[in-house]
């Protein structure tokens, strides 16, 4: 029973979180002291802004963690949710666009992406509604799968229209993985995955500078110095980097060579500066996190917390390993940060959230083993 009780508490969620959070202030001050010197006049302008995000943040999961996560499954704060997320989504096509694109609701000096609450949101919903599911069974098509369709693509499609394709599509990925968890037939996923077909042909095919995102993608060098700038330099700072790197703070490609080493490429920036070694440990960490994630999520009261558990897990884990592909010329390069490191305020408080949500969900784990 003690051993038990041990493996759902979680510990070692909670203090993963807290090291990666501390860890990426660091980071995004190293990273960004130059920037944040030329551009506002202030050395220190990125860390405190994270640093008081992260306090937000860190403030927001410890309320997360005691308010029972079943309180998410009752159907009115579910709609609640999806309502005020869906209304978010629609004000941001409303604001002012920065670098052609509708992301950002911005009051005074604090800004916030909806798109990062929508995926929580879509999360809750597609756990809430399967879980209800379960007990009926899942094979009927209008009641299972077209529902969750309809939410999910809604919020897809809003998130597009930014543009944020990235982000859609990652959204998309969720809900393969609340399906697949849920036991939802292989053939319901199939047929969702054939109708958004046509429409990721027109986006990736049709906009031109999308193609070329993913022609630069497997050769960054047909455009060095445009395009491909950004793959060549994050791969020039990790090579750079060697086996221990450069020190802490010492990195040459923050100086305006390497593009957003604060942000998207803050694993470039630590590859440089913590080598081989920093980078590995980094995805150690996250690998913890999965492992303690997913036993936590295993060991849930009900299947509600168990969808929960494992989509926020595998949400939060599976962004890290996007990014870090991109980082490494695996993957097209996307706008897309490291969770729990890069910059970025809202991504970094609803992250936290999340985690206070999995935390609780461990917490009422132990209590149902005891």
């Amino acid at each position: 029973m003690m051993m038990q009780t041990k493996v759902v508490s979680d510990k070692f969620i909670f203090m993963t979180a807290l090291v990666l959070v501390a860890f990426g202030v660091i980071m995004v001050y190293s990273a960004s002291s130059v920037l944040a010197a030329e551009k506002f006049g202030d050395h220190r302008y990125f860390l405190i802004r994270q640093g008081l995000w992260a306090l937000v943040g860190l403030a927001a999961m410890l309320a997360a963690i005691k308010l029972d996560y079943r309180f998410y499954q009752k159907l009115w704060i579910v709609y609640l949710i999806l309502f005020i997320c869906v209304g978010l989504l629609v004000a941001v096509l409303f604001a002012p666009s920065v670098n052609n694109a509708h992301r950002w609701l911005r009051w005074r000096f604090v800004s916030f992406q909806p798109a990062e609450a929508a995926k929580l949101g879509l999360i809750i919903f597609l756990a809430s509604y399967l879980s209800r599911r379960i007990s009926d069974g899942l094979e009927n098509f209008w009641r299972t799968f077209a529902p969750c369709a309809a939410v999910a693509g809604s919020m897809m499609v809003l998130i597009a229209v930014e543009p944020d394709l990235g982000m859609a599509m990652g959204m998309g990925c969720i809900m393969l993985v609340a399906f697949f968890v849920a036991g939802v037939p292989w053939r319901h996923q199939a047929l969702m995955a054939l109708g958004a077909l046509p429409g990721l042909y027109y986006l990736l095919f049709h906009v031109s500078w999308r193609l070329e995102r993913l022609l630069i993608f497997i050769d960054p060098w047909r455009d060095p110095q445009g395009r491909g700038f950004q793959s060549i330099q994050s791969m020039v700072a990790i090579g750079s980097g060697g086996l221990f790197g450069t020190g802490f703070a010492q990195g040459r490609q923050k100086l305006f060579y390497l593009p957003e080493p604060h942000t998207d490429f803050i694993f470039a920036q630590m590859g440089e500066e913590l080598g081989l070694v920093g980078l590995v440990l980094i995805v150690i960490a996250f690998a913890i996190f999965l492992w303690r994630g997913v036993r936590v999520s295993l060991r849930a009261p009900d299947a509600f917390g168990a969808l929960l558990g494992v989509n926020i897990t595998m949400a939060i884990v599976g962004q890290a390993l996007f990014n870090m592909s991109v980082t490494l010329g695996l993957a097209p390069v996307k706008g897309m940060p490291l969770p729990l490191i890069s910059y970025g305020g809202s991504a970094l408080l609803m992250t936290l959230i999340e985690i206070g949500i999995l935390l609780n969900i461990a917490h009422q784990a132990r209590e149902y083993v005891d």
